[in-house]
């Protein structure tokens, strides 16, 4: 098998720490997405019921207790809510990109070795296809034809290894690319939770401020 790969030629070596370096992102993320799976219907229904009761810390604690990004978007939102509004709304924005930042790490990586895995491939197999065509003309054209053959199959292995490699890349890319997608919208509607719970917290805040200022004025 290894005289097989050292009859590509040495793009082949490229190839493979392509294909080292993929198999490590697609572990790492597996089990991130993994690690961080929960119900998140669940736990938005259930935090909003807490908020809109009044159980702050009740659900504060149960953010902190789960892990994920829509969690800690929440815990975020929870423990800021006696901030100005605007200030709340920066930095709930702000928690949310950094989670994103989280659930997109190493994909561009794994795009690129999906885009330059079959590009290596093809790049092997017209180096090996020029050095073919050079012994010919060296032999004059006199060149047996299973000789040929043998060199033009050993110029396409570059070919198959770097498709071997990109095909399955791009299949992940796209399914982390979905999760990614999920989790995105899973956090938009827990933002949009925050939003209208600190939105209703405020507008009561000010209201009570209005009050106190009508009883000292007698209004």
């Amino acid at each position: 098998m290894f005289e097989f790969f050292l009859k590509g030629g040495f793009l082949m070596w490229p190839i493979l720490l392509c294909s080292v370096i993929a198999f490590a992102i697609i572990l790492e993320r597996l089990w991130y997405f993994r690690r961080i799976k929960t119900n998140v219907g669940n736990l938005t229904a259930q935090i909003k019921r807490l908020l809109f009761e009044g159980r702050l810390e009740e659900a504060e604690r149960l953010c902190k207790e789960t892990r994920g990004p829509v969690a800690h978007i929440l815990a975020v939102g929870i423990h800021i809510h006696r901030r100005a509004y605007p200030e709340k709304k920066k930095i709930i924005s702000r928690a949310g990109s950094r989670e994103l930042r989280k659930l997109e790490k190493n994909l561009r990586g794994l795009g690129i070795i999906a885009h330059i895995s079959p590009l290596l491939g093809l790049l092997g197999t017209v180096t090996g296809m020029i050095k073919c065509f050079m012994k010919i003309q060296e032999l004059g054209g006199k060149v047996n034809a299973s000789v040929l053959a043998g060199g033009i199959w050993e110029a396409l292995i570059t070919t198959a290894a770097g498709l071997s490699v990109a095909i399955p890349v791009i299949i992940f890319y796209h399914y982390f690319e979905g999760k990614v997608d999920s989790f995105s919208h899973q956090m938009k509607d827990a933002a949009e939770v925050l939003t209208e719970w600190l939105g209703i917290k405020q507008r009561g805040t000010e209201r009570t401020e209005q009050l106190k200022e009508d009883v000292e004025y007698g209004v």
